[in-house]
């Protein structure tokens, strides 16, 4: 390979990660893929795949050493805001830690690709209004916390060792691939599951009154690809569709699209005395900035995820 043209993708072989390489393919150039030692990719013949543990700093620098990449996308660390409650530590270790390995290692090995860093806009204090760049930070969770702790990393190291770093805030993506972990998700494949007759035709949910900016991971991906080419690096950019649908609004286009009639029943246990009542973000920097607008109507999201499960064993 010349290791001037490579792109590396850490987390590749997750579910951004996976619709990343897709869209990477369809460009020249070589992109490595890094996974957990414990956690192969499924499909090992898309790209070049290599083991590499973010928590081992040797393990971080010897690898980059040997691949020398033009370009990063750091997509690996948790990503699951209820879990980073009971698992704080894990959190912190994979998306702080993991970076500071990460940056620390290209600084010692002298290499200055643009690393496009993905954070999150669980980095906002809770707002009436979309949100843009400059709206207060106050994150209220562990997941948010340490995704602010990663931003700021990031940002000193665009500052401090001129490392081109590239600062994603990203809203809520959705789409084909995805863990039933995420609301949509479950709704797809609660739908799929109904449909075979392995559920009773009962949608059993929490709370449906919460404003979400959701929007197809294909876009998302498309957003991280613009960026690389020509974003402002150290400056945050919100990575969002600029439109909030009601979470009842989603249940009811997944419904409307179920082979069979499905109730909705409310689930006390369901419920989140601290889901925020409105989140959505402001486009207008990254699409100043890049040129980036968002493609994919909710529709044919909805519809491609329900397409993908209804392929799946549902029932693992």
């Amino acid at each position: 390979m010349d290791g001037r043209n490579i792109i590396l993708v850490t987390g590749a072989a997750g579910f951004v990660g996976g619709h990343l390489i897709r869209r990477l393919r369809r460009d020249d150039g070589p992109v490595v893929g890094w996974h957990l030692p414990d956690a192969p990719p499924r499909d090992r013949h898309t790209i070049d795949w290599s083991a590499v543990d973010l928590l081992d700093q040797t393990a971080v620098i010897t690898a980059l050493d040997a691949l020398r990449p033009s370009a990063i996308y750091h997509l690996a660390g948790s990503a699951h805001v209820a879990d980073s409650w009971t698992h704080t530590r894990e959190t912190f270790e994979g998306n702080v830690l993991a970076t500071q390995h990460l940056l620390r290692a290209l600084r010692l090995l002298r290499q200055s690709p643009r690393v496009l860093v993905t954070g999150s806009a669980t980095v906002y204090a809770p707002s009436a209004t979309p949100l843009t760049e400059q709206s207060p930070l106050r994150p209220s969770s562990p997941y948010g916390t340490s995704k602010l702790a990663q931003e700021r990393l990031a940002a000193q190291a665009c500052t401090e060792w001129q490392l081109p770093t590239l600062l994603v805030r990203a809203f809520n993506h959705i789409g084909p691939g995805q863990t039933p972990a995420y609301v949509a998700s479950s709704i797809a494949r609660q739908v799929t599951l109904i449909e075979r007759g392995i559920l009773p035709p009962v949608l059993r949910l929490g709370n449906l009154d919460p404003l979400r900016d959701l929007m197809d991971v294909r876009d998302t991906v498309e957003a991280y690809v613009q960026m690389m080419h020509s974003a402002t690096p150290g400056l945050p950019y919100n990575v969002c569709r600029g439109q909030a649908i009601r979470i009842g609004a989603l249940v009811d286009l997944f419904l409307a699209r179920a082979r069979v009639h499905v109730r909705i029943e409310q689930d006390p246990t369901k419920m989140r005395p601290s889901d925020v009542p409105f989140q959505c973000g402001s486009h207008d920097r990254l699409t100043q900035h890049t040129g980036w607008h968002p493609q994919i109507p909710l529709e044919q999201t909805v519809d491609d995820l329900l397409g993908w499960w209804r392929q799946q064993d549902a029932t693992a």
